[in-house]
Parts: structure tokens; sequence; C-alpha cells
């Protein structure tokens, strides 16, 4: 398997922020009710069809280990199970799921998990019947309230950069959790790109006869799968480098010549050659945002030009590392798409519990990660158990 330093590229704590961490140390998830997560998700149901919305609350519990019980709960196959988004596993989260069920005809005993052992628990809150199932992607944000432990650092600090993130947000860097534990995704993309095998083993399985198995094709799912995790974490490492780049020269708020925009709220961006004083106003009203490059084989109706492309291909060209998973992605026939560098934070309100004990409440669109809005206030940051 090739070798990287997996922490120069992966680690959040190594990137540049804005402003100067104010906290020291500090601990976020000592038990799940410190990391609340809820999804919101607007939606006019038509209380008639034949999927069945639940909204769900867990504890201890990730989201697809909650798909696959509801599937054996309902006896319907899992790809009749859906969801939106994965949420944190140690946390206590809040979401929904939708269960295809053409009869209408619902268990005797109604859905939950109580595993009292090891703390894991499921309720259904809510519950509808609509005529379309819940697809990936489909909900705008999540809520967080997240409880912080062990506070050090100095208050009025702490809440001058909390107003400033309130005011300007954060950079929209991609978390840990993309990138597996230690790091392992990005060394185990290489291989997969220069080698063709993951974890030392071939990704298509060959049959004489042509036909896979049942086994076989639960393999080639399953890789597929990974395949489609290692691509991401590629294209995260890089862009979290181009971001890191602009948040040291500054332009990740104020944009530059060639830039491409994403208009805020949208997945929509435009191409501009010229950074203008329309398009300076615009961004003080944050109505668009600079991007920064999720790799791939370039579109050109997306691509940056002048200086802003000059950037995106330095980070590249300098670093090993970077040049090989950019070369892998483009072999991989993936398309460039554009991120926005700046992660707004809203709603962001924030109370002391006693002097070293805080609690943040924050919506983040989805996508975007809570340990970006911590990575720009903690110097070291303690969670017992990050993955999962």
């Amino acid at each position: 398997m090739p070798t990287t330093n997996n922490t120069a590229l992966t680690s959040i704590k190594l990137l540049p922020q804005p402003t100067k961490r104010p906290i020291i140390s500090a601990i976020y998830k000592a038990t799940p009710k410190d990391f609340i997560v809820n999804e919101i998700l607007s939606l006019d149901f038509s209380n008639q069809g034949e999927h069945l919305w639940l909204l769900i609350k867990k504890t201890a519990l990730n989201t697809t280990y909650v798909a696959n019980a509801l599937a054996k709960w309902a006896k319907i196959p899992s790809r009749d199970v859906g969801y939106s988004g994965l949420k944190d596993r140690h946390a206590i989260t809040t979401q929904w799921f939708s269960l295809r069920i053409p009869t209408g005809q619902l268990p005797a005993h109604p859905f939950a998990i109580k595993d009292t052992e090891n703390s894991e628990f499921a309720e259904v809150v809510q519950q509808h019947w609509h005529r379309k199932k819940l697809n990936r992607g489909s909900h705008k944000f999540n809520q967080f309230i997240i409880r912080l432990r062990d506070v050090q650092g100095n208050k009025n600090q702490i809440e001058q950069v909390l107003s400033t993130i309130k005011k300007q947000g954060v950079p929209n860097y991609f978390g840990e959790q993309r990138f597996g534990h230690d790091g392992n995704n990005i060394a185990t993309a290489l291989e997969w790109f220069e080698q063709g095998t993951i974890y030392g083993k071939p990704v298509h399985i060959g049959s004489k006869k042509g036909r896979l198995s049942k086994k076989d094709k639960q393999i080639e799912h399953k890789n597929r799968a990974l395949q489609s995790i290692l691509l991401s974490a590629a294209r995260s490492a890089i862009f979290n480098q181009i971001l890191a780049k602009r948040v040291n020269d500054g332009s990740w708020l104020t944009g530059m010549n060639g830039e491409v925009f994403n208009l805020a709220g949208s997945g929509s961006v435009f191409q501009t050659k010229q950074l203008d004083e329309v398009l300076r106003k615009r961004l003080h009203k944050q109505d668009i945002h600079p991007t920064g490059a999720m790799w791939g084989i370039p579109n050109e109706k997306s691509s940056p030009q002048g200086q802003a492309l000059a950037i995106e291909l330095d980070v590249i060209h300098n670093d090993e590392v970077l040049q090989r998973l950019a070369n892998g992605l483009q072999t991989q026939h993936i398309k460039s798409a554009r991120r926005p560098l700046r992660l707004l934070v809203h709603h962001l309100s924030w109370h002391w519990q006693n002097e070293t004990t805080l609690t943040l409440d924050f919506r983040l669109p989805a996508g975007s990660f809570a340990t970006s809005v911590l990575a720009g206030l903690i110097q070291s940051p303690t969670c017992p158990s990050l993955y999962g």
C-alpha cells in the first residue's frame, strides 16, 4: 500500500484559520447528549401513498444501522428504506426515514430499539404516509447543539471570536470524519488509483461463468460503496489544501480575479474574469461565495481562470501526494465540481452553563461539518470517539 503523511493532509487542527483559536483545549462528545443533531426538513405530507415516513430520535446509533433495523421491522428490502443524510453515531440525533410499504400494513408492535447495556436507543417521534420516497440530500440544514466541557481559555476572547464567526462564517473545511481512522482513506485511495487494489485485493471480481454468485455480488456492492468513499476523501483532501491557501492570503472571503462564485443557498455557480465593485458588494452581503475545486476532469463552464486557476494548480503541483490524488481522480473519469470556501453559521447562539462549560447552538447547510466550526475555536479539542 502506498504510504503518505496522512496527518498532514487530513488533520483539521493543522489547517489555518482566519483568527487565532481562543480555546486552548476543550472536550466535546463526552456523552451523546453533549452532541445533538436535528435534521431540518420542511415538507407537506400527502397523508396517503405507500411510503411511511418516520421521524426517529436515536442515541449512539448510526444511520445505516437504524435503516437496516427498520427494514427488518417492516419486512421490506433495505433498498426500500430512504434517508436524507448520514448522522453521527456518538450523539443524540433526530432524522427522517421513509419505508415503502405497498400493502399499508404495519407490524403489530411499534418500532423501537432499547439496548440499555450499550446505551443505544431509538424511538419514533412522528409518522406520516406520503407518496414519495425520501431521497438522499433532501434536507437543507442540520441543527447542532454542542456542549463543550473543561473549556480552557479567555472568556472575552472566546466570545469575540464567536461574534466574528456569527458575522462572517468559517472556512468550509471537510471534517476529519471524511478521511477515516487516522486518515487512512487517503493511502487506500492511492492504492486503488495506482495498483488497482483495495486492501491488497482486486476491486472487481471475475467469474468464469460470466455470472457472479450472491456472495460475490455483495462484495461488489461493498466495493462500489467503498470506492465512493475513497473518491470523496481524495477530492476533500485537495479541496482542504486549496482552501488553506486561500485562508492564508485572505481571499476565501474577498474573492479574486478569475473566481468561480457560488450563489448562496444553491448549487449554482458562475464564472468571472474580473473582481469588480458589484461582486465585492455581493460578497459583503453574503449573496455569493468564492469556491474551490472538487477535483476532477475540468468543466469549461465552471472552471476558474487567471489568478484563481493559478492558485489551485500551484497547490496541486507543489505537493506530490496531491498530484497523485488529482491524477487518480481524472483516471477514474470524475468530473470536477465547485464547493463554497465560506461556510455561514446560521442562528449561532451560545451560553455558559458554568465557568468551563459552553453550549453552542447553530444550523449548518447539509454536507458541511460541525467540526469545521469547532476547528475555528479550539486549539486542542478532545473527542472520546470521533468516528463511528
